[in-house]
């Protein structure tokens, strides 16, 4: 695999971001709305945070959305903050990493988020690194709030490969989620399911893939 490959597709939360989702919902808990899980976990999540997550109803559209589930009032800043406590660290290991892999492979990042969190990672990466890491590490990073497309979809890897002519016999799809797997597998690109607590900067991808 290793002499095959020239490009390397990263996921970013989970693999490259450490975060955690039952953060949000306990941050919710705290706020005296329960049991936001039955909304959305790692697993599943409702319709219209799918949407939010494809840029397709705005950020305030989606305050008035948690709103309307929560048994108690949420200013917007309360909603903003659980829902950014998803977000934990990248680990300099990992940038160290990338710059590493940088130098014979080709790296880019394509990743499920949305306008919120997207917004609160940049910054805090930017105060930690000094400098901006999707634009300096990777060829080009998709998230899918601007791509108005979102994993695991066929046609989501597709549009990735497509605007970069990627050939996908020689690209690998790294991600924590299987269902995001089968949709890479599906339009023919290698793939690596990150096991839970495994350290994606261990690179064992390399020798392991599909």
């Amino acid at each position: 695999m290793k002499k095959l490959l020239k490009n390397i597709i990263f996921d970013l939360g989970g693999v490259i971001y450490d975060i955690r989702y039952e953060n949000i919902a306990d941050a919710f808990a705290e706020l005296g709305f329960p049991n936001f899980t039955d909304h959305y976990t790692q697993a599943a999540q409702s319709g219209p945070i799918d949407l939010f997550e494809e840029g397709r109803i705005s950020v305030s559209e989606f305050r008035d959305y948690i709103r309307s589930l929560s048994p108690v009032q949420l200013s917007d800043q309360q909603i903003d903050d659980a829902w950014n406590a998803i977000i934990i660290d990248v680990p300099r290991r990992r940038v160290d990493m990338l710059k590493q892999l940088k130098t014979q492979y080709n790296l880019f990042l394509f990743s499920n988020t949305n306008q919120l969190n997207y917004d609160k990672f940049t910054v805090l990466l930017q105060e930690k690194y000094g400098y901006n890491i999707f634009d300096e590490l990777f060829v080009h990073a998709y998230f899918s709030h601007e791509m108005h497309m979102r994993k695991p979809l066929p046609e989501a890897f597709q549009y990735v490969i497509d605007q970069q002519k990627l050939n996908p016999s020689e690209t690998l799809f790294i991600d924590d989620t299987a269902r995001h797997i089968a949709g890479a597998k599906s339009v023919g690109l290698h793939t690596y399911l990150l096991p839970k607590g495994e350290d994606v900067a261990e690179m064992k991808f390399l020798e392991n893939a599909e």
